[in-house]
């Protein structure tokens, strides 16, 4: 028995499990997390990768390692392709403090290849599926909280847009799908933190998908809603025309009393 006990003690017997464990953690994540390849198909990415290297490597560098002037892609996901992409914001008409909306160069087919190059390159935030973004699944009221807690202090509560810092804004998100949305949250564009699901959970993003599409139909009790834009805007609207009217009735009477 005494032998036995020695032998378990020996001195490399620690290595060994280390070793073991750390065999057993890699082909453990082999097995069960399959390759960017094979999840978004190797004709994709071939297609991707042409694309990439006709439209995007000048910037982004060949291999998507990235340039002085713009940042590596490897790690960034699909899904901060699919909102860069699909909203016209790159390729990049030129350089300023921030990417503007415009018109997609690139058909949904193309946006989905880049995508899945970039993807293939290393892991990253997925592109949501419909389910993902069923607004019908979704609760407005939670929402509404959860919007206004975390998005509200630049994108305004209605989600119109507001001024940010060195020419940068939050764009107003009136018109922007639910994937967009989506994709937004996953990847942080510009100066938007990333609200991956340990933050904002997979059901709370649909929420607040639920919320945006559904704040039209909030009814305003005062009237006019002025664009939503907040009530410092709104209060400066009231006071200009409301005194304006103000100012001409006592012009418009003192020409009369004379």
């Amino acid at each position: 028995m005494t032998a036995l006990a020695a032998k378990r003690r020996h001195p490399l017997a620690g290595g060994v499990v280390v070793l073991l464990g750390l065999l057993v953690t890699g082909l453990l994540y082999a097995a069960f997390v399959p390759s960017a390849g094979a999840a978004t198909g190797t004709d994709d990415v071939a297609a991707g990768k042409a694309l990439f290297l006709a439209n995007c490597s000048t910037c982004h560098g060949t291999n998507a390692e990235g340039r002085t002037n713009a940042p590596s892609l490897i790690g960034v996901g699909a899904a901060a392709v699919d909102f860069q992409v699909s909203t016209g914001r790159m390729p990049l008409a030129a350089t300023g403090p921030q990417a503007p909306r415009t018109k997609n160069m690139f058909s949904e087919d193309e946006t989905r290849q880049l995508a899945a190059y970039v993807a293939s390159l290393a892991p990253g935030p997925a592109v949501p599926t419909d389910a993902d973004t069923d607004a019908s699944k979704g609760d407005p009221a939670r929402g509404a909280k959860l919007f206004l807690t975390n998005c509200a202090m630049c994108h305004n509560f209605a989600g119109k847009g507001g001024a940010l810092t060195r020419g940068k804004y939050a764009p107003s998100l009136d018109g922007s799908s639910p994937r967009v949305i989506w994709d937004a949250m996953v990847s942080g564009p510009q100066s938007m933190p990333v609200f991956n699901d340990s933050t904002v959970k997979p059901a709370e993003k649909r929420d607040i998908i639920a919320y945006l599409t559904t704040i039209h139909q909030t009814p305003t009790p005062g009237g006019w809603d002025l664009g939503s834009l907040g009530p410092v805007s709104e209060g400066l609207i009231s006071w200009v025309v409301g005194l304006g009217l103000l100012i001409g009735c006592a012009v418009w009477l003192g020409a009369k009393s004379s």
